[in-house]
């Protein structure tokens, strides 16, 4: 009898879980492409799957302008550009994957900085 309690204890927090995922799954798409980082973070402040991609979305908009003011710098902010345009692409779309995935998913570097951000 004990094992069953526990059984639908866990299938209720799984289905609780997967509630809150696919309430928050567009918004945490979204959150990864560019200024769209607002959306989740404005829209979607009590859902934990869109809040968590939000801000990684908005750390990667961070580095994003931070590499546009960089870019003034001659011939070597051309560089550190096109490399952390090239990586910030990479990992938005490796993001936009795992929320279709479900998953939630912390990007190296981009994790620590995003879990100290309170909103």
């Amino acid at each position: 009898m004990e094992e069953n309690n526990k059984y639908s204890t866990s299938a209720k927090a799984a289905k609780e879980t997967d509630s809150v995922v696919e309430d928050g799954k567009f918004f945490a798409a979204i959150g990864y492409i560019s200024i769209l980082f607002l959306v989740p973070l404005i829209l979607k402040k009590d859902n934990k799957f869109a809040l968590f991609h939000g801000k990684q979305g908005l750390v990667l908009f961070i580095l994003e302008v931070a590499a546009g003011i960089i870019k003034i710098i001659p011939i070597i902010g051309d560089v550190v550009f096109t490399l952390a345009f090239v990586v910030c692409g990479i990992l938005s779309l490796m993001g936009i994957i795992k929320v279709l995935m479900n998953e939630y998913w912390e990007m190296p570097v981009v994790y620590d900085i995003a879990s100290k951000i309170t909103i």
